[in-house]
């Protein structure tokens, strides 16, 4: 596997690091010893699932990893998990891909442990760095017990999200662990615009806030609304069983 830290030795330093160009690298070395390999990606709702998939999936074997304690209310959280794993069934019918969807355990009162005494840090600001190491973590923990050979996140999607802070998060993370983490910078290329349509192709939900309490407030977003308005949602939906057959099965069991 490539490690991401021997490419970035070879470039001049402080210099801001295009993090596609580096993928785009190590997309090189797969195709020139003809290897596909496997990517545990964390997302966070079906839009930064979207592009991210239809790039990946060109030279990859992709796992959607959801694993997002930080998302609030609970109600909310099952609404993006389920929007997700729709996308992913569709996705794959469209492309005759096999994606598949691996989901966290919900526990956000270990996110809230993560994040105490940030709570009125801005947003993009130190909250958010440590909301990434916790959700990184936790991917590239899965990656090495499951044997994916890179782990990476699809936040990098987002315009409103600072794409080196991730990445930078993303390779620390990388020391801890014996696996490979994917740099990236989805965005570029035109990747939100495409995201945007791709939403719009899919009908997919889109979600007005990140998902953080903290934020949500911040931007004055109605909470019990956005509760309401996902169990309703929801009341139709059987969580448990729909898409199963996309959930993600390693040594014949079903995670």
């Amino acid at each position: 596997m490539i490690d991401v830290e021997e490419i970035l030795a070879t470039m001049q330093p402080n210099q801001k690091v295009n993090y596609d160009r580096v993928m785009q690298e190590m997309v090189k070395v797969w195709q020139s010893k003809n290897e596909r390999p496997r990517i545990l990606m964390h997302v966070c709702c079906a839009p930064c699932s979207t592009y991210t998939l239809e790039y990946l999936t060109q030279w990859a074997d992709v796992t959607i990893y959801f694993a997002n304690s930080n998302i609030h209310p609970k109600a909310e959280y099952k609404r993006r998990s389920y929007v997700t794993q729709k996308f992913v069934h569709d996705f794959n019918q469209q492309t005759g891909q096999r994606v598949q969807f691996l989901a966290a355990d919900y526990v956000p009162n270990e996110f809230f442990k993560t994040v105490h005494g940030l709570e009125k840090e801005p947003e993009g600001g130190d909250r958010c760095r440590v909301c990434y190491d916790y959700r990184l973590d936790k991917t590239a923990q899965q990656a090495v017990e499951l044997g994916f050979d890179y782990f990476g996140s699809a936040l990098t999607i987002s315009p409103h999200k600072n794409s080196q802070t991730i990445n930078a998060v993303g390779i620390e993370v990388q020391q801890v662990y014996n696996t490979q983490y994917l740099p990236s910078d989805f965005k570029k290329n035109q990747g939100y615009k495409r995201s945007v349509e791709m939403c719009n192709e899919y009908d997919i939900y889109r979600q007005c806030y990140c998902g953080c309490v903290f934020a949500a407030q911040a931007q004055g977003i109605d909470l019990v609304q956005i509760k309401k308005d996902a169990q309703l949602f929801l009341a139709d939906k059987d969580t448990a069983h729909d898409y199963a057959h996309i959930r993600f099965t390693f040594n014949g069991k079903e995670y």
